[in-house]
C-alpha cells in the first residue's frame, strides 16, 4: 500500500518499487509508473495501484477419481501482473485517496480465477485416472496440465496476468482408504523385517554352532595333546626308571667288586698275620721247648708275678722256704732271709 501523507489540502503519494501506481485528473493519465511519488488534490484524483510483484496463491480443492475415491488436492501457484494498465482496466485496483487502501479486493478475484482454472483442469486429469495411478504419477500430470490449462487460458493476459510456475504439493486420499492402501505395504515391510529378523538369528544359530564347533574340536585337540603328554611322561618316567635301574645297577656292581676287592685284601692280611702269628708262636714253643724246666718255672712265675696285685712285703716259714727253693733247684744254704 502507498504511503500518503497531508499537507495543507494537499496530498503526497510515495509508492514501493514492486506497485504500479496509475494517477487520473479529470479522466486524464498524469501520472503511470513504478516507485512514483507526486502530490495531487484528492478531490480530483483517481488512484490505481497495482502490484507487480510475484506473489504465491496457495489452493487446496477435492477431486474424484475414475474409480470414485475421493482426493484432496495441494497446489501452489506463483503468478505476477505482468501489463498493470491492462489489469487496472479490467480489474478494481481503485484506492481511496486520502488512506490510499483497495475499494475493492483485485487480488482476491484473481485467485479465484487461477484457482478456478487450476481446479478444473485437475478435475478433468483425475476423472479419467485411478487412484492408484493418481497417487503414483498424478502429481506431475496435474501439474502439466494445469500449467498447461492456465498458459493457454485466454483471460489471464486479457487481464494482464502472467503465470510463472505451478507447482502441486499433494495428492491425497480419504484418511481409511489411504490406511487401507498402506497396509499391503507395512504388511510386506513386516515381512520383510520378519524375514531379516529370522534370518538374522538364522545366522547367529549357524555361528554359535560354529563356535561349539570350534570349541569342540578345541576340546577334542586339548585331550590328544594331553594324551600325547601323558605318553611322553611315561615314556619318560619309564626311561627314567631304566637308566636310574641301569645307574644303581653300575653302582652295586662297583660296590660288590669293591667289598670283594676289601674281603679279598682282608683275607690276604688275615692269611699273612696269621702266618705271621703261627711263626712266632712257633719260634716261641722253639724257644720254650729249648728253654729247660726251670727257666720255664721262671718265666711262668714271672708271668704270673705280672698279673697279681702288688706286693709290698711277704713272710716265709723256713719250710715253706725250704720247699719253695727245692723246687727251683737252688741249694737250701743259697736261702737268705
Amino acid at each position: 500500500m502507498a504511503d500518503i501523507t497531508r499537507r495543507l489540502g494537499w496530498r503526497h503519494l510515495r509508492s514501493a518499487p514492486t506497485t504500479h501506481i496509475r494517477h487520473h485528473k479529470r479522466g486524464r493519465l498524469v501520472h503511470d509508473g513504478r516507485g512514483l511519488s507526486f502530490w495531487y488534490r484528492s478531490l480530483s484524483a483517481a488512484l490505481s495501484e497495482v502490484p507487480v510483484n510475484d506473489r504465491e496463491l496457495a489452493m487446496a480443492f477435492h477431486a474424484r477419481t475414475s474409480d470414485f475415491q475421493d482426493v484432496a488436492v495441494q497446489a501452489t501457484v506463483t503468478y505476477r501482473i505482468s501489463d498493470p494498465a491492462e489489469a487496472a482496466d479490467r480489474l478494481d485496483f481503485s484506492v481511496d485517496p486520502d488512506t490510499g487502501s483497495w475499494r475493492g479486493a483485485p487480488l482476491e478475484q484473481i485467485a479465484t480465477l487461477l484457482t478456478e482454472t487450476a481446479q478444473q483442469h485437475t478435475l478433468d486429469v483425475l476423472a479419467r485416472t485411478p487412484l492408484a495411478v493418481a497417487l503414483v504419477d498424478g502429481v506431475a500430470s496435474v501439474r502439466e496440465r494445469v500449467a498447461a490449462g492456465l498458459a493457454d487460458e485466454p483471460r489471464l493476459p486479457a487481464t494482464g496476468i502472467e503465470v510463472v510456475t505451478v507447482r502441486v504439493v499433494a495428492i491425497r486420499p480419504e484418511v481409511d482408504v489411504e490406511r487401507a492402501l498402506r497396509t499391503p505395504a507395512r504388511e510386506q515391510i513386516q515381512q520383510e523385517a520378519d524375514r531379516a529378523t529370522y534370518e538374522r538369528r538364522a545366522v547367529a544359530v549357524e555361528r554359535e554352532r560354529a563356535i561349539a564347533e570350534n570349541e569342540l574340536a578345541s576340546q577334542i585337540e586339548l585331550a590328544r595333546r594331553e594324551e600325547q603328554l601323558i605318553d611322553q611322561r611315561g615314556t619318560n618316567a619309564r626311561r627314567e626308571a631304566e637308566e636310574k635301574a641301569a645307574a644303581d645297577s653300575v653302582q652295586t656292581e662297583t660296590e660288590a667288586a669293591r667289598k670283594v676287592a676289601l674281603a679279598r685284601a682282608d683275607a690276604e692280611a688275615a692269611r699273612e698275620t696269621g702266618a705271621a702269628r703261627a711263626e712266632v708262636q712257633a719260634a716261641w714253643l722253639r724257644v720254650h721247648d729249648e728253654a729247660g724246666t726251670g727257666t720255664l718255672h721262671a718265666l711262668a712265675a714271672t708271668r704270673l708275678a705280672e698279673n697279681l696285685p702288688r706286693i709290698e712285703s711277704i713272710t716265709l716259714s723256713p719250710d715253706v722256704l725250704t720247699g719253695l727253693l727245692t723246687r727251683l733247684g737252688r741249694p737250701e744254704g743259697g736261702a737268705g732271709a
